[in-house]
């Protein structure tokens, strides 16, 4: 079916409502607001967003990367990589000669991708140790404020109950309604509810699944993609041409945009997270006007709903996406990194982050004026490996007590100072790297009203002098009133020098390595 271009009618809403706002140290905010929202597909129409103050004050998310892709435990990409006999370098579109290691473990272990395609793994999917309300009380302890559930991957596998197509999770492999489920256990935890949409990249990202071995005895043979019986799984055949991220193909485009208009009208999620840019122009902007407009109604005329994407520029329009990425430095706007604690998928073998390198990145975006989305590694089986709860365990701990100065913070007149300022890596898709190393000499800062909450990166190992602090500082003209040790009960000794603020080393310090301090200033 094709979407026609949606014509959004002038809303005009008046608003009496008072809104209270949890976060300790803010005041209630009376909102009073007639509005006029008319979001079109008129790029210019978008420049009336603002941010919802329950994405700037949640700081941390919690993503479901997860799907039929888990089960041969390779990671991420496995339904394209599994058909690669000859991997195509993506920076140059040109054949290597050389076959994915993906190809070479689906012919061991499942057998030709010309008889046993990525259709074949999907029933294998079965998720039969998924507890998904277990998990978002676990994760709600951990200290997650909002849940992104995967919706489709690259793959277009579905994880809703769609009316679409066959390939979804109500009709094969888990027989539930993935992405359904997930919502009602985030509403049950009081967690603000997110999906994510890969699926505009499908259409090309699928394509080697319509080739064949190139040599070989099974030489010509083609792969499953290219039987049109499935075509509705591995899309027809792009042109030759069309090898971008994003298909060039209009009736590809509408597809798109039916199946997201589709998802969005069943779940009405309050963050919807897209792979990449806005996709195909107007058809993009019809999509995401579509979603800001069906917010409004569903809120009696306020908008909280964010659409997260990796345009470099936001421009106040969405919310600025950075993969495995952060800022260099404060964002006016908000942002938000999205990286994985481990693999995408699940990997055997795979190298997990440590409990210290969450928090450490945590506090980096935040300090800038980020949100953290981070996806935990589910097993094929939907349940997670010991190691990752031991990770989740400490990161939990730390937010106990130090998450007063994350929660509903904002950024202060700098980020932070020491040798992390002048020293860092380009990240993996813009910006420098979400994670890395850190000295005692490394401070970050966020702010509440009168308080100023200074973290140490790394546990110090003598006194703690922050240069900003200084009463001759540049960032800085105002006196230091108190300062408290977050985890600690030991009355500390401090001084504000001319040059920096002195914390003498308390005798005793928490058990994690991230240490944070609460200032009053005055």
């Amino acid at each position: 079916m094709k979407i026609e271009k949606l014509i959004c009618p002038v809303i005009t809403v008046l608003i009496f409502s008072f809104m209270t706002i949890s976060c300790k140290n803010r005041p209630a905010v009376e909102a009073r607001t007639e509005m006029k929202v008319s979001f079109t597909s008129d790029i210019e129409s978008f420049r009336q967003y603002k941010y919802p103050e329950w994405f700037r004050d949640a700081k941390f998310g919690i993503w479901s990367h997860w799907g039929p892709q888990a089960v041969p435990r390779q990671g991420d990409w496995y339904a394209r990589k599994m058909y690669e006999s000859d991997i195509v370098d993506r920076r140059t579109n040109k054949p290597t000669g050389k076959p994915s290691r993906e190809y070479l473990y689906h012919v061991e272990h499942y057998g030709h991708p010309s008889k046993f395609g990525y259709k074949d793994i999907i029933p294998l999917w079965k998720a039969e140790k998924w507890e998904p309300e277990k998990l978002m009380a676990l994760y709600k302890k951990v200290g997650a404020k909002y849940f992104v559930s995967m919706a489709s991957h690259h793959d277009n596998f579905f994880l809703w109950d769609s009316k679409i197509h066959r390939w979804n999770s109500v009709k094969m492999g888990p027989m539930k309604d993935v992405v359904g489920l997930w919502q009602q256990a985030a509403k049950k935890e009081g967690l603000r509810f997110g999906v994510s949409e890969h699926l505009g990249a499908s259409y090309t990202w699928f394509q080697p699944s319509h080739g064949a071995d190139k040599t070989g005895p099974l030489k010509g043979v083609p792969y499953d993609g290219a039987n049109p019986e499935y075509q509705d799984l591995y899309h027809k055949k792009a042109a030759p041409d069309d090898t971008g991220w994003y298909t060039k193909d209009p009736e590809n485009q509408q597809n798109w945009l039916e199946s997201i208009t589709e998802l969005i009208d069943l779940y009405k999620p309050d963050l919807l997270y897209t792979d990449g840019e806005l996709p195909f122009g107007e058809v993009g902007r019809i999509m995401l006007a579509h979603f800001y407009n069906q917010d409004i109604e569903k809120n009696g005329g306020r908008l909280e709903a964010v659409y997260t994407c990796k345009h470099l520029a936001s421009e106040g329009r969405w919310v600025r996406d950075i993969e495995r990425g952060a800022m260099d430095t404060i964002s006016t706007d908000p942002w938000q990194t999205d990286t994985s604690i481990g693999d995408w998928y699940y990997r055997t073998g795979q190298k997990y982050m440590t409990g210290t390198e969450v928090i450490q990145m945590l506090v980096d975006i935040v300090s800038k004026n980020g949100n953290l989305l981070l996806n935990v590694v589910q097993t094929p089986e939907g349940d997670l490996e010991p190691d990752v709860l031991a990770i989740l365990e400490e990161i939990a701990a730390w937010t106990a007590v130090n998450g007063e100065g994350i929660y509903c913070s904002r950024p202060w007149k700098i980020y932070g100072e020491g040798p992390s300022i002048s020293k860092q890596e380009k990240g993996t898709f813009g910006g420098v790297r979400d994670v890395r190393p850190y000295l005692p000499e490394d401070i970050r800062f966020t702010t509440k009203g009168d308080t100023l909450y200074v973290f140490c990166m790394d546990k110090p190992s003598g006194d703690i002098k922050i240069s900003s602090l200084g009463k001759n500082s540049p960032v800085n003209d105002r006196k230091v009133k108190s300062v408290k040790l977050l985890g600690g009960n030991e009355k500390l000794k401090w001084e504000q020098l001319d040059d920096a603020l002195v914390i003498s080393r308390p005798s005793i310090l928490p058990d994690w390595q991230v240490i944070t301090f609460r200032l009053i200033l005055k």
